[in-house]
């Protein structure tokens, strides 16, 4: 079976939108920026341990959404569990990272082919 760039290049894409999804503007980030928001308020408007879970839930399912597709380009460069590897390339379509997940997905479907 003759191997392409397509599906090393849609496994590369992939972590970096898992990674990009993770930091910044991801699920890290939202936790770290609600703590310091929140660090901000006036004492009258803060919710007590209320603020706390509403960060943690907010983000976790974004760090759930920023581990998928490297767990899913880490597929996509070994050519196994074509499935995982799309699902990742789904989970990437994350607003800041929406080209990588289109790119990812292209590519993979055009690489079907070369996966066990």
């Amino acid at each position: 079976m003759e191997r392409t760039w397509k599906p090393t290049t849609a496994g590369i894409l992939s972590i970096i939108a898992g990674a990009l999804s993770l930091t910044g503007a991801g699920g890290i980030g939202v936790i770290l920026m609600g703590y310091e928001a929140i660090s901000m308020w006036p004492e009258t408007w803060r919710l007590g341990p209320f603020e706390v879970a509403l960060g943690a839930a907010i983000g976790a399912p974004l760090i759930i959404l920023g581990i998928i597709p490297i767990i899913g380009g880490i597929f996509s460069l070994k050519r196994r569990l074509w499935g995982l590897a799309l699902a990742g390339a789904i989970c990437a379509l994350y607003p800041l990272t929406f080209i990588f997940g289109i790119l990812t997905i292209i590519f993979l479907v055009m690489g079907k082919n070369e996966f066990d």
